[in-house]
Order: structure tokens, then C-alpha cells, then sequence
């Protein structure tokens, strides 16, 4: 969780820790916003607070000390100036840094030391990262482990075929010990993320076949696409019919989950994976929210995402619907048409800077057919967007 008063601070902060942690979720608070925390927050449900120290009319190293004192309080690492040093270390802060100089790597060096410092539970790693060849592998019944595909902190995924069948599928595990303290938020994201996408049938989203929950896991089985993800085609080269055809599948998958009251808010070309018949299918849906859900205190102002893909609102922590997804959809949209993101620059502060303050770019002369629905995506206020992803169709 982060806390300050400052948007693009937060969002900077967001940005170093989304680019080591992808799957990290984060809940960014703003108290100059929304309002000091009440004396009773606990900070529970989260792993580390990254607390600044511009929160309005109250002092930072106060706050710092009214956290820590707080029984079976998170982490805090706090951000601050050079003269905040040695009373953040006598408050007993868990990690001090200069918000103005800050390090990439030896911030999340400390993350995650203070992560690792904290499971004091039995991790369920060692049976992912073991030798398959050598028997050792997460106990699914009714599944075969064909080999591993990637891990993240909070899961791991693999190829899998089902022993009744035959069929390969994806079996994606989490990690952590889902009763013990400090994995419940990460056991709870893993169980909404299948709930969110197994409801839904639709052409172009994954397929989900099955969640299992056992004494040491929980696991999805999902569908088995092996034609790469759209960033690898985007960098190969798409052409116009292509693009567009890509488009309009994609467009119809997010017109489908806005329909059930679903934003993805983290729509990426890392995201959007295509099958051998080259078709679509949306994945990935860990930061996936209701849009009618009911928001608790840490939801307010809270930023996810990444910043090449981001909307305006999206970057600058402000209330967001099903038009922020389709802004994301834009600037993919265009970086199909043209090989390029629409907006790019040195760190993530100027990139959502470009999102709020620069002009949409123009495409060039063989596809500026479609200058007029990019502009209709990309513009800056929701108002002036199209309002939902079915209108995307009309206008093609």
C-alpha cells in the first residue's frame, strides 16, 4: 500500500515496484484526498506500507510512529528527506529512502528483503522450483506436470495435461499456504481472478477449466495457447487487416466483461495471447475488478497498471470505468498500426505526464483511415471517448 499526497509520487512508486513484482496488486492511498487514516488502520492485508512524507497537514515521522506502534502492523518503508534519516531509523522503520534519489534496485533489494524476512510460514516454492525429472512437483490430482512455464512471487504456471483425457492446459498454483496471515490477500486475488473469468464464455478470452483447492495450494486449470502473445507479434510486424482484425476481438472480449461489470485495468499486449487459428484471447485478469463491487477505504485512489498503457485518469489515481480500458485499447491499438507506443519517455512520471498533456500522435498516411476512431479512444477526458467497446465496431 502506498500512502502520499502526491499522484505522480505514487505513481512513480507503483512503477518501480509493478516492473519487479508484475503481478503485484497495489492499493495507493491519498490522505490529502480522501482524508487522514483513521487511528484505528491496522494496515492488514498488506505485505509492505510505502509511507511518504507528503500527507497534507500531518507530519510524516508522527504518522510513521502512530503505525508502528500498532500491534502486528506491516512494514514500513518510508520516503522523505535527507534530514528525516535518523528519526525514521529511531521510530523503527523498516526501510528509509530519499524520495527525490531514488534507486531502482536498492529499493527493491530492500522489498524484498523485508518480504523475505517475513515468511516465517512453510512456502509451497520448493515444490515448483524442484527437478520434475526427480518426481518433485505440486500434488494436483488428476493432472500430468509436462514442464514449467514461468513463476512470479505469488504463482507459478505450468503445462499440464489432464491423465483422463489427454488434454494440455495450463495450470497455474499459487504459491503460499492460503490459511496462513500473510498470503490470505494473495490467496483471495488468486480464487477472484478465477471466479471473474470462469462465469464468462466468449471466443476471445481463456478458457477456464477447473480450481482446486488443497491444504497447500490452490490452482487453475486453463486453456493451453501457444501462438505467442501480441507483444511478440506487435514486434514482428502486424499489418493493417491484421491490426484490425485484432482490434475487433479484442474490443469484443472487453465489451463482453464490461457487460458483467468487469474492468481489466491492466490491458497490455503482454496480456493478449493468440491460438494457432490466430485468433485472440484475452488473459491475465489479476487486477481485474467488479465495477459495482463496494469499495473499502484502501481502494480509494488506488493506481494498477502499466504506465505505456495506462489512461490519464488511470496514471493520476482518479475514478475510472470501462473507458479507461478502452483508452489502453487505443494506445495498442496504435502501436499495432505502427510498431510504436504512442507515448514514450525516460520514466514512468513523463509517461503518465504524455498520457494527460500530450496530443494524441498521428498516424501515418497509409492508415490514417483511422486517425478518427484512435482520437475517439485516446482522448484525454472519459467524456470525449467512446463509451463502450461495442462502439468500436460502429465506427470501424
Amino acid at each position: 500500500m502506498i500512502i502520499d499526497g502526491q499522484a505522480d509520487f505514487r505513481s512513480l512508486l507503483m512503477h518501480h515496484v509493478t516492473t519487479h513484482w508484475p503481478d503485484a496488486v497495489l492499493s495507493a492511498y491519498d490522505p490529502t484526498a480522501a482524508g487522514h487514516l483513521p487511528v484505528e488502520f491496522s494496515g492488514a492485508g498488506n505485505d509492505i506500507i510505502l509511507l511518504g512524507n507528503e500527507l497534507g497537514d500531518r507530519n510524516g515521522i508522527e504518522v510513521l510512529k502512530q503505525f508502528i506502534k500498532v500491534p502486528g502492523f506491516p512494514a514500513v518503508v518510508y520516503f522523505g528527506t535527507q534530514d528525516d534519516k535518523q528519526a525514521v531509523a529511531k521510530a523503527g522503520a523498516d526501510g528509509f529512502f530519499v524520495r527525490d534519489d531514488i534507486s531502482h534496485d536498492a529499493l527493491t533489494v530492500r522489498l524484498s528483503n523485508i518480504l523475505s524476512s517475513q515468511r516465517r510460514l512453510v512456502s509451497t516454492a520448493s515444490l515448483f522450483v524442484g527437478d520434475l525429472k526427480a518426481g518433485i512437483q505440486p500434488l494436483i490430482r488428476g493432472y500430468r506436470f509436462v514442464r514449467k512455464l514461468g513463476a512470479t512471487m505469488h504463482s507459478a504456471v505450468y503445462l499440464g495435461e489432464k491423465k483422463s483425457s489427454g488434454q494440455l492446459l495450463v495450470l497455474k498454483v499459487l504459491q503460499q499456504v492460503p490459511d496462513a496471515q500473510d498470503s490470505v490477500g494473495a490467496f483471495d486475488r488468486f480464487l477472484q481472478e478465477y471466479e471473474l473469468i470462469a462465469e464468462i464464455e466468449h471466443p476471445n478470452i481463456v478458457k477456464i477449466y477447473d480450481l482446486g483447492v488443497g491444504d497447500e495450494h490452490a490452482h487453475i486449470a486453463m486453456e493451453y495457447i501457444d501462438g505467442g502473445d501480441l507483444k511478440q507479434r506487435i514486434s514482428g510486424g502486424i499489418n493493417e487487416p491484421d491490426a484490425v482484425r485484432y482490434l475487433r476481438q479484442i474490443a469484443s472480449a472487453l465489451a463482453k466483461i464490461h457487460d458483467v461489470g468487469i474492468l481489466h485495468r491492466d490491458l497490455k499486449p503482454g496480456n493478449i495471447m493468440l491460438r494457432n487459428d490466430d485468433t485472440i484471447a484475452l488473459i491475465d485478469f489479476g487486477l481485474a475488478k467488479r465495477m459495482r463491487q463496494e469499495m473499502e477505504i484502501t481502494d480509494s485512489g488506488e493506481i494498477f497498471g502499466t504506465p505505456y498503457y495506462m489512461s490519464p485518469e488511470q496514471g493520476h489515481a482518479e475514478g475510472i470505468d470501462q473507458r479507461s480500458d478502452i483508452y489502453s485499447l487505443g494506445v495498442i491499438f496504435y502501436e499495432m498500426l505502427t510498431g510504436k507506443k504512442p507515448f514514450r519517455a525516460d520514466s514512468a512520471m513523463a509517461i503518465i505526464y504524455m498520457h494527460a498533456q500530450a496530443p494524441v500522435p498521428l498516424l501515418p498516411t497509409p492508415v490514417a483511415s483511422y486517425q478518427a476512431l484512435l482520437n475517439m479512444m485516446l482522448a484525454k477526458q472519459p467524456g470525449d471517448r467512446l463509451r463502450s467497446a461495442a462502439e468500436i465496431e460502429e465506427w470501424l
